[in-house]
């Protein structure tokens, strides 16, 4: 027979810091400060020493530091190479031809989605916004597409899809993964977010299609005379909101981004030189198939193959390993060898720089879900991980007769913490939070972690990330298409809510 847990003082401090941390996230303010308070009081519960609680503060932050510096590498990688592809327009020329292809609205509505996820899966929506909503919404809107439907495509695609499952750069999977326990796998959790993403995603596009296709109109070019007509403060202001991480950057950096007339990108481009503009077109070929051949990479040894399954970080190194070569090769050719060798560090810089300004506050608060584990609380204390106590465990533990012992329940309620704390407008905050849950409650009613985990990534990223919250960077969505950021919150809900409870209901049935 099991023993009884005993609850001391630094289980119920750690169960008051998740309190306080999930109520501030419902008063759509930042969690650090919480975060840094309720580590102090776990650690000088744990420890009896005021010394050490003092410095775990900085030690639990510098634990997950350690755990999580993987990701803000590539991060700084994919910035990296981003940036230098816009010095040879590189990024314009990738998009630029499917304008060709949006002949009606039908077919503009799917192209946007589709653009916008590919984009947003290499490089999160930082450049799929702006690209997406400068170079193609245009020509989707003068073929027939509303700028309220347009707006609901680049937002599910963008934000909800693609950030959600962050697949290949491997953020969100990581932090999950990494809050459940050592046993959890980051690519485990990365291939089940990624299924549940799909699901979401295409349930809302749907949905979003069905109740919008009665507005598509002919092809015109009149639409995007009239569009460009209106006011275009709509829906931008007050970008200054709570939200932070990734999504701060997106509003504030396409706040002010010029819409791109095809007499615009024809002069753009004209402005390079012959050997630069060669350079451009090769690259933006070069860079997408490098991507693919990477996704397949991570893909195939999981369809049989017989082909060796990337490991642990190795498919995050991969990715970042294939950024900076690619970022080299393109400045390499745009300033020459000389300058190259002063300009590539300025883009590494620049890509940690913004790491650092979308992830940083992110340590704190993972540092104070990590002394829920005794494998990082070890770390933080300073001792050997069987004399570290795995506080949330021990908390499901001694609570367990109180949950009921459903799959669905604990599923749909790992979701709704996920959507909880998305509700700041940032969606990755809330992701220690989730991923711990996960760990601790999957074994309780058989559920792999993993599985919560992803299922805890959808309700955060999706609510925070940019689909169902108006103060998140869905107010620069909203200001590129001029619709009313309310009025997108409003035809975004009934879709997005529908997708995640099917796929959630869809993980506790096939895992």
């Amino acid at each position: 027979m099991q023993n009884a847990i005993t609850l001391t003082a630094a289980h119920w401090f750690y169960l008051a810091g998740v309190a306080a941390v999930v109520v501030t996230m419902i008063f759509r303010a930042n969690v650090v400060v919480p975060s840094v308070v309720a580590t102090f009081f776990v650690v000088l519960a744990l420890s009896g020493s005021l010394i050490t609680a003092l410095g775990g503060i900085f030690t639990a932050s510098l634990v997950a530091a350690k755990e999580l510096f993987n990701i803000f590498l590539v991060i700084a990688f994919m910035t990296a190479l981003l940036n230098a592809l816009k010095t040879i327009q590189s990024d314009v020329r990738m998009v630029e031809p499917f304008r060709l292809v949006m002949k009606n609205g039908h077919v503009a509505y799917f192209m946007l989605a589709a653009i916008t996820y590919v984009i947003s899966l290499f490089f999160w929506p930082t450049p799929a916004v702006p690209l997406v909503s400068a170079i193609l919404l245009p020509a989707a809107i003068a073929a027939g597409l509303p700028p309220l439907a347009g707006a609901m495509a680049i937002a599910i695609a963008g934000q909800g899809m693609a950030l959600s499952s962050d697949y290949v750069i491997g953020v969100a999977p990581g932090i999950s993964a990494k809050a459940a326990g050592a046993g959890v796998s980051a690519a485990l959790v990365a291939d089940r977010a990624l299924f549940l993403s799909l699901i979401t995603g295409v349930i809302a596009l749907g949905l979003g299609y069905l109740m919008t296709r009665k507005t598509f109109q002919s092809a015109s070019p009149l639409h995007l005379e009239q569009w460009q007509a209106t006011a275009s403060a709509n829906g931008t202001a007050d970008l200054d909101g709570p939200g932070t991480f990734e999504k701060a950057e997106i509003a504030h950096g396409t706040e002010r981004a010029p819409l791109a007339t095809e007499s615009d990108i024809d002069a753009l481009l004209m402005l390079q030189s012959q050997r630069r503009n060669r350079w451009s077109k090769i690259f933006a070929v070069v860079t997408p198939l490098a991507f693919l051949a990477v996704v397949l990479v991570m893909v195939l040894p999981k369809m049989g193959t017989g082909l060796p399954d990337l490991k642990g970080g190795d498919a995050a190194a991969l990715v970042g390993g294939v950024a900076a070569l690619l970022m080299m090769l393109v400045t390499l050719v745009s300033v020459g060898p000389r300058r190259m060798l002063d300009v590539c560090p300025d883009h590494v810089t620049d890509g940690l720089v913004f790491a650092f300004k979308a992830m940083g506050s992110v340590l704190p608060i993972a540092g104070f879900f990590f002394l829920g584990a005794s494998e990082t609380a070890a770390q933080v204390l300073g001792v050997t991980a069987d004399k570290a106590p795995s506080l949330l465990f021990e908390l499901v533990q001694a609570g367990k007769d109180f949950i009921p012992d459903s799959r669905i329940f604990v599923a749909f309620g790992v979701l709704l913490v996920g959507m909880i704390t998305g509700i700041d407008g940032s969606g990755f905050s809330g992701l220690p939070l989730t991923g711990a849950l996960s760990g601790a409650l999957g074994p309780v009613v058989g559920l792999n972690p993993a599985t919560l985990a992803a299922v805890g990534q959808m309700g955060a990223i999706w609510t925070g990330g940019g689909t169902l919250i108006a103060w998140s960077s869905l107010i620069a969505v909203a200001g590129f298409a001029r619709v009313p950021v309310l009025e997108a919150v409003r035809m975004l809900m009934l879709p997005v809510l529908i997708g995640l409870a099917v796929a959630t209901l869809a993980s506790t049935m096939i895992w």
